[in-house]
């Protein structure tokens, strides 16, 4: 019995203790992250993997900047290699990672159940453009929401199905619908805008059928006209109007110039056909002083105050004196008529 006691063990059992203390080993001495510290959350990565994201997100930049499409990519670093006990069959050995094919159906899944058009699970807010990942399970979340729920948690666990050792790869199913639904709706707003806008012209230049509605249409832009007329001219209106009574005096001037020049003294003839014309329009009164004149007979004698009355070629009677006032008191040289402004030669009756 000594003997066996002392007796080495067999060869499998030393390699089983072997393997088995490694796998603790490499278990026990990974770093442990404190999820509240996000310095050491970065500890836990695979050594590598915090360059290989700089990368990654050099390459998007780039890629958006020469209007490329975004890349999908798996998240998740490299596995570390097995240990002894996981080769020998001893401990399970993690799953081998999805290929292409296997993350196109997991994908289809997800756009069968139409996920991305949803809001997130955990933050419950839409996508957008923010960063989104899709799980090995076809579930999506935000990427910052599912990094915070795996600190918080402690564990790396789906937050719907709990599927546990899930793999991530980085989508952008949800910023291409956002964009497009940004687009149709910037397109839509356009359009209205075009349509209404061409309403618009249509409303002012083409009337109603119905009489009211059309009389009111016609006001408002027969106001319109008036209003455009007014705010246009009414910074030179005075200017304008006293270029009208410039011109209107200048011409004035003209015509009396002409007047005096093309009238010729009367003759007796004229001066009887004259006298007929005021017998005929029987007006006894002065224009200038509204007192009587004298006697109808048109005799050379004065009337009652002395006055002697003065007939001019234009066959209005005057007072002598009231004429000659007239005529003292105008600034042309020679002035017209009183009453019809016109030029005149006068005979005192």
């Amino acid at each position: 019995m000594r003997k066996n006691l002392k007796s080495k063990p067999s060869n499998s059992l030393v390699l089983a203790s072997v393997a088995f203390q490694d796998h603790i080993t490499r278990s026990l001495l990974q770093p442990l992250s404190d999820p509240l510290l996000p310095r050491t959350r970065n500890a836990c990565r695979h050594p590598g993997t915090r360059e290989r994201e700089e990368e990654e997100e050099e390459e998007r930049g780039l890629q958006r900047q020469h209007g490329q499409e975004e890349r999908e990519y798996v998240l998740d670093p490299a596995p570390p290699p097995l240990t002894l006990a996981q080769k020998l069959g001893l401990v399970a050995s993690p799953g081998e990672r999805l290929t292409e094919d296997e993350w196109t159906r997991v994908k289809a899944r997800s756009v069968q159940r139409e996920e991305s058009a949803q809001p997130c699970a955990i933050c419950r807010e839409e996508f957008r453009l923010r960063p989104q990942v899709l799980l090995s399970c076809s579930h999506i979340f935000h990427r910052a929401c599912l990094q915070a729920f795996a600190r918080f948690s402690g564990r790396k666990c789906c937050p719907m199905c709990r599927r546990e050792q899930y793999e991530t790869r980085v989508i952008h199913d949800a910023a291409r619908l956002f964009r497009h639904r940004c687009a149709t709706r910037i397109q839509t707003y356009w359009r209205g805008y075009v349509a209404r806008k061409w309403y618009r012209n249509i409303k002012k230049t083409i009337g109603p059928e119905d009489k009211k509605l059309r009389r009111k249409f016609l006001e408002a832009r027969l106001q319109e006209l008036n209003d455009s007329f007014v705010r246009y001219c009414h910074t030179d209106t005075e200017a304008f109007l006293s270029d009208i009574d410039r011109s209107l005096s200048s011409s004035r001037r003209v015509f009396q110039q002409l007047e005096r020049k093309s009238a010729s003294e009367p003759r007796e003839n004229d001066w009887d056909r004259i006298k007929s014309q005021v017998v005929r329009r029987g007006v006894w009164d002065c224009p200038i002083c509204l007192t009587a004149l004298r006697d109808p007979g048109l005799s050379t004698e004065s009337d009652a105050s002395g006055r002697r009355a003065v007939l001019l070629s234009c066959s209005h009677l005057f007072h002598q004196l009231c004429l000659e006032a007239f005529e003292g008191f105008t600034a042309d040289g020679r002035p017209g008529c009183p009453l019809c402004r016109s030029a005149y030669h006068k005979k005192l009756i």
